[in-house]
């Protein structure tokens, strides 16, 4: 028997669990695969939404509060897991988009740094940039986070302070009792709990759908590429046309990404690598003379607005939801983490609730 049981170990469940156990909770984690390795490992760890001002309101809630949290977070694990995750404040730079009102009330109702450059500033920023916009958007206090080494610290700082992990098991349902959860089964047998919580990434709407619940959050495929160069010859990330470029610190240079639908497949394809390789080269022009390295995909938990779902299940009064964070599951995992041990401890919350229950995310 375990205080709380929290199916998927990505990012989003592990944060949670972190939160949940500092509370003083006996937190289990279930992972189907390995822990870590889904939308946590595959992702670009920029610490903002791209172009944060086309989402709701309640994305950059999230994303504000744990962009205020990170340094000092991220240096708590380091010291706990001895794994550094590579913080950077690279600093974002936009160059192709917004509608002058619509951005600055943005910056101004969430106190975010932002300014404008023109194209003798986009290049001072980023010399290696190719061709500069009229003008850009330039948000200095971004960071990014090496995101596999992040979730293996942060897994390692878990495992030292005594949550449990238990991996390569798939749950197959909920065991229900009136209107409480006692726990899940799993093709491993039962996990008795006193509280559930699905943060099971992009597989939670299935998950869901036995409760009686249908949440919108389905697999939306992104592909990434990988290139190998020197360190510092990009400096900044850059956002372009929907495509990015992230500079880490070995020299590496990571550009994304696609936006699939096509369920469950993590399969990679030519097309995709093609076009990816063409906007690097568009992007930053010496990184058509570099190696690539690797080529990945991985499955978002898509939601149709981009909001996720923090919310207790209206009909199971221990059953949690923290799901659906499509692209930006690392910069609102720290906000949505704290947000869901608030509802669950019956603690005054960070941030307002409402926006995020079960009905909400679809807008």
């Amino acid at each position: 028997m375990t205080d709380v049981v929290i199916v998927g170990a990505g990012l989003i469940g592990m944060l949670t669990a972190r939160e949940l156990h500092a509370a003083g909770l006996r937190v289990t984690l279930i992972e189907r695969g390995a822990s870590g390795r889904e939308s946590s490992w595959a992702g670009g760890g920029i610490l903002s939404p791209l172009y944060p001002w086309r989402y709701p309101d309640p994305v950059s809630a999230l994303a504000r509060w744990s962009q205020q949290r990170y340094p000092e977070l991220l240096a708590e694990i380091h010291a706990q897991s001895g794994i550094d995750p590579e913080y950077a404040r690279s600093g974002l730079l936009i160059l192709d988009d917004g509608n002058d009102a619509d951005v600055t009330a943005w910056a101004k109702r969430f106190d975010t740094q932002l300014e404008t450059a023109d194209a003798a500033r986009q290049c001072a920023l980023e010399p290696a940039l190719g061709m500069p916009s009229a003008r850009a958007w330039w948000l200095p206090e971004v960071g990014q986070v090496r995101n596999p080494r992040f979730v293996k610290s942060l897994r390692t700082a878990l495992e030292r302070q005594g949550v449990q992990f238990v991996e390569q098991r798939a749950v197959t349902g909920f065991r229900q009792q009136g209107e409480r959860v006692t726990g899940v089964d799993t093709d491993g047998g039962f996990v008795a709990a006193d509280h559930t919580v699905v943060a099971g990434g992009a597989w939670s709407g299935d998950l869901l759908r036995a409760t009686g619940l249908d949440l919108p959050v389905v697999p939306v495929r992104g592909q990434m590429i990988l290139f190998r160069g020197r360190p510092g010859d990009v400096r900044r990330i850059v956002l372009d046309g929907g495509r990015y470029v992230i500079p880490r610190r070995d020299g590496r240079t990571l550009v994304g990404s696609t936006l699939e639908r096509v369920g469950f497949d993590k399969s990679t394809t030519e097309s995709a690598l093609a076009e990816l390789s063409t906007a690097a080269a568009r992007l930053i022009p010496a990184l058509g003379a570099c190696e690539l390295e690797h080529h990945w995909a991985g499955l978002r938990p898509g939601s149709p607005t981009g909001v996720p779902c923090i919310a207790r299940h209206p009909g199971f009064a221990n059953l949690y939801i923290n799901a659906g964070h499509y692209r930006n599951g690392v910069v609102m995992g720290p906000a949505s983490a704290r947000l869901l041990a608030d509802l669950l401890l019956n603690r005054p919350a960070i941030l307002n609730p409402a926006g995020y229950a079960t009905d909400k995310i679809d807008g």
